[in-house]
């Protein structure tokens, strides 16, 4: 099958860049069965990602299983906004971290850092657990639970930088979602409830028992969806912050606790009486 073939048989499924996509596809595939085996899944309407086997994320060949959460570009911004909040040694928690990318990208480039990874879908977890394989032993752990309950206690009160891409679609609004997404990707990974926000304020409800005194929060959202979000933070007793991409068309809102007030010292040249 040549190029060209693959070009066309893309466009008529409707990929929209069948072109770049056909390039990504004939240099993957070993053989031509293979190439052609490729095709026919990505025409029945498997994500590219699944079928390559790899996603790009901030630079990065990220695998991505069959069944696993494919990252979307939009969640760079969690990488870009949590990068410099990371102090050396500092401990890193990614909740719902589907295929492990986000914490990844994160910490692949910070030196000497603690990174904890959890899903709750065992598919995730291996893929995650094979992507975290490639940093430093035991650099990056990986967990199957629910949240936080999936963590290790000794990290209570211990972590710097939590990020989380939970589920925040609207359960009515998953059957409007491409074909590719909603048949491919895991429901849990997806759904988020009424609002979309179940997953999120839990998250952010037990978030102050795990940072450490100056951690942050960064969770994933939409911009219709951030102010509540935002309420949900002030009723944890955290200080919120929205942050927008254009160009990546993202929204996140960070947590972080109040700064404690500074006492006031009284000075020597001080007069009292």
């Amino acid at each position: 099958m040549t190029e060209a073939t693959v070009v066309a048989r893309l466009r008529s499924a409707g990929c929209v860049f069948a072109e770049d996509e056909a390039r990504l596809l004939v240099a993957q595939a070993g053989t031509a069965d293979e190439l052609t085996a490729m095709v026919d899944r990505r025409v029945s309407g498997v994500p590219l990602e699944q079928v390559l086997g790899w996603a790009e994320f901030c630079g990065l060949r990220v695998a991505v299983r069959p069944g696993v959460f494919v990252p979307r570009r939009r969640s760079e911004l969690l990488v870009r906004a949590a990068r410099p909040l990371l102090p050396p040694g500092g401990v890193v928690v990614d909740l719902c971290c589907g295929s492990g990318a986000v914490g990844l990208a994160l910490v692949s480039s910070a030196g000497h850092v603690e990174l904890h990874a959890v899903d709750v879908d065992p598919a995730a977890v291996a893929c995650a657990r094979d992507n975290l394989a490639t940093l430093a032993p035991g650099q990056g752990l990986v967990y199957q639970g629910d949240l936080y309950v999936a963590l290790p206690a000794r990290l209570r009160g211990r972590v710097d930088v939590l990020v989380a891409n939970a589920p925040y679609v609207p359960t009515a609004a998953v059957a409007l979602m491409p074909p590719e997404a909603r048949e491919h990707e895991p429901r849990a990974a997806l759904d988020g409830g009424t609002d979309g926000l179940d997953v999120v304020r839990r998250i952010v409800a037990g978030a102050p028992e795990w940072l450490a005194a100056s951690g942050r929060v960064l969770v994933e959202t939409s911009a219709a969806q951030a102010p509540v979000v935002v309420d949900a933070i002030g009723a944890a007793g955290l200080l919120p912050d929205v942050l927008h991409h254009d160009g990546l068309d993202a929204t996140i809102v960070t947590a972080r606790f109040p700064t404690p007030p500074v006492p006031h010292q009284t000075g020597t040249h001080d007069r009292t009486g």
